[in-house]
C-alpha cells in the first residue's frame, strides 16, 4: 500500500486505513530454489487425492456449473470418523485462516479482552484488529513456554497455538484441562495446524468441555496448503455459532475440488501417518546436524524447527541462504530476532540445507 496517496485513500473506510495486514511467508520464483520458510508439506497428498479431484470432472458435467454442497455434509462425516466425533461437532470452511476469522467473530468480540501469548502466529493481532477485538498479549517464559498461570485472569476469550509457531513447542493436554477449568465462562481456542507432527490433540477433550474450540489444517500433514482446507471441533452450540456467522459471511464456501480431495485425504489414514512419521524422522535429524554445527534449536513437535546461532546473527544467516537458493523464514521482532524458523524438508533437501551451512557459510 505504498504507493496510495492519502488523497485516494479518502475512498476507504476509516478502520481499513488504519488496518496492518498479515504477511505471509514468501513465495518467491527462484531457478533452483530450496523452499524452507512456510511450513509446507515436502511429499505429496495421497494419490487418492488427485484421483478424487479428476473425478469430480469426469463424474459429472454439472461440477462446475451448479454449487456445490453449501454444508461440506460428506466432508464433515469424513473428518468426525476419523476425529472419532459426531458430525454436530465439526465446522469447515477455507482453511483454517477462514475458520479463526469465524472463531473471531463468533466468540472473542466481548467487553473483555482476549489473551494470547505475545509470540505466536501473527494472524491474531490482525484478526483483533479487523474485528475491533480487545486484546491483552502475555508473554512467554524465557525458555518460550505458555506460562498457564497467567491464563487465570478475566478475559473475553483464549486463543493458544499447540504446538506454537513460531517457536514449536507443544503444551500438554493437562496444561490445556488447566486453562479450560479456569475459564469456565470464556471459550478456549486451541489452533492446532501443526498437532500432526509430535503433539497430544485436544479434540479428546471436546465432549467434557463446552468453552472448547479446536482448530485444525490440512494444509501441513494433509500437503492440501494449494486446496485450502479448515476445520474446527467443538461441542454443537459452538458449532452453531460458527455455522450463523459463516452463513452471514458466505454461504458456499467450499468448492467441490477441495471437499473431494479432503475427503479422499481423511480416508486415506495410512498414507497421511506414514507422511507424518517422516517428516518427524526427518525432523531429528536435521535438529541432530545442525545441533552439531552450533545451533541451538527449542523442543519442537511441529514440521518446523526454531534455531539460532549463538555465533551468527540470524538476519545475517537467512540472507546468506538466500544468496545461496535456500529461503527460510527470519521474524525480526523482539525475543526472536536471533532465531531462523526452518520447514522440514525431505532428507536430500535437509541435507542440502546443513552442507550449505557448513561448508559454505559457517566455514
Amino acid at each position: 500500500m505504498s504507493n496510495i496517496t492519502t488523497e485516494q485513500m479518502r475512498f476507504w473506510s476509516p478502520e481499513v486505513r488504519e488496518l496492518e495486514p498479515y504477511v505471509p511467508g514468501e513465495q518467491p520464483k527462484i531457478q533452483n530454489l530450496l523452499k524452507l520458510n512456510t511450513n509446507e508439506n515436502p511429499y505429496p497428498p495421497s494419490s487418492k487425492v488427485v484421483e478424487a479431484v479428476q473425478q469430480v470432472l469426469e463424474n459429472s458435467a454439472d461440477a462446475l456449473r451448479l454449487y456445490p454442497d453449501p454444508d461440506a455434509s460428506e466432508l464433515k462425516q469424513a473428518i468426525a470418523k476419523q476425529q472419532h466425533v459426531a458430525v454436530e461437532n465439526v465446522f469447515v470452511g477455507n482453511g483454517s485462516d477462514e475458520v479463526l476469522a469465524h472463531i473471531f467473530k463468533a466468540f472473542f468480540v466481548q467487553e473483555l479482552p482476549i489473551l494470547y501469548p505475545d509470540i505466536t502466529y501473527s494472524f491474531y493481532p490482525v484478526y483483533s484488529q479487523f474485528f475491533g477485538v480487545k486484546t491483552k498479549v502475555l508473554p512467554l517464559n524465557d525458555d518460550f513456554e505458555i506460562v498457564v498461570a497467567d491464563y487465570k485472569q478475566a478475559n473475553g476469550g483464549i486463543i493458544i497455538t499447540n504446538p506454537n509457531a513460531p517457536t514449536s513447542i507443544a503444551l500438554g493436554l493437562s496444561a490445556i484441562e488447566e486453562v479450560l477449568q479456569a475459564n469456565p465462562n470464556s471459550v478456549v481456542v486451541i489452533d492446532e495446524a501443526y498437532v500432526d507432527f509430535g503433539a497430544e490433540s485436544a479434540v479428546k477433550l471436546v465432549e467434557k468441555y463446552d468453552n472448547l474450540v479446536v482448530c485444525q489444517t490440512t494444509s501441513k500433514s494433509r500437503s492440501l496448503a494449494g486446496l485450502r482446507v479448515g476445520f474446527a471441533i467443538a461441542q454443537p452450540h459452538l458449532i452453531a455459532a460458527l455455522a450463523a456467522v459463516k452463513n452471514s459471511f458466505n454461504s458456499y464456501p467450499m468448492d467441490r475440488f477441495a471437499i473431494a480431495a479432503a475427503v479422499a485425504s481423511f480416508e486415506d489414514q495410512a498414507y497421511f501417518e506414514a507422511q507424518c512419521h517422516k517428516v518427524i524422522a526427518s525432523r531429528e535429524t536435521l535438529v541432530a546436524d545442525l545441533t552439531v554445527l552450533g545451533f541451538k534449536i527449542l523442543p519442537s513437535s511441529a514440521n518446523f524447527i526454531f534455531a539460532s546461532h549463538p555465533e551468527h546473527d540470524a538476519g545475517e544467516l537467512a540472507a546468506a541462504l538466500r544468496e545461496r537458493g535456500i529461503i527460510v523464514r527470519y521474524f525480526n521482532k523482539p525475543r526472536i530476532n536471533q532465531y531462523l524458523r526452518i520447514t522440514i524438508g525431505t532428507d536430500q533437501q535437509n541435507q542440502r540445507l546443513v552442507d550449505t551451512l557448513k561448508q559454505d557459510i559457517l566455514a
